[in-house]
């Protein structure tokens, strides 16, 4: 490059007026997560992917609600006869098993059992992310 060329470069660069988009910002860096913040967001990660019912299950409902949805076609009413009976009994089946889980708790309560704040906290969550996912749907 020539002189010339580069006192020019020079001057324009020294000339120019910086402005605000031309200077990268780097985002301040958060604190850094104590190991109860990330186990606790691993936690809720897992608790909202975490099935409510058995997988066996859950799949045998899949499978029949597939069934009652390519029936629709050739018979709209009894689909949705079948998909309202469905439904209640996917719900029927949920309230047996939070109804199981509350009952074996309140069983250890009514023994004089101590029961484990981490059993606690897994029933917690388990129930959160299902209210959730309730509310969400």
């Amino acid at each position: 490059m020539s002189t010339e060329r580069q006192h020019m470069d020079d001057e324009a660069t020294s000339n120019d007026e910086i402005q605000p988009g031309d200077i990268a910002t780097t985002p301040q860096p958060s604190a850094p997560m104590s190991m109860s913040d990330r186990r606790e967001r691993a936690i809720e990660e897992e608790g909202l992917r975490e099935p409510v019912l058995p997988a066996d299950r859950t799949a045998g409902y899949r499978e029949r609600w597939d069934d009652v949805q390519s029936r629709f076609v050739d018979d709209p009413r009894s689909s949705v006869e079948q998909a309202d009976t469905l439904v209640l009994e996917v719900v029927q089946d949920l309230q047996t098993t939070f109804g199981s889980e509350r009952s074996s708790l309140e069983a250890q309560w009514q023994s004089g059992e101590d029961v484990q704040t981490e059993d606690l906290r897994v029933a917690l969550r388990r129930y959160r992310s299902f209210f959730d996912r309730l509310l969400s749907a």
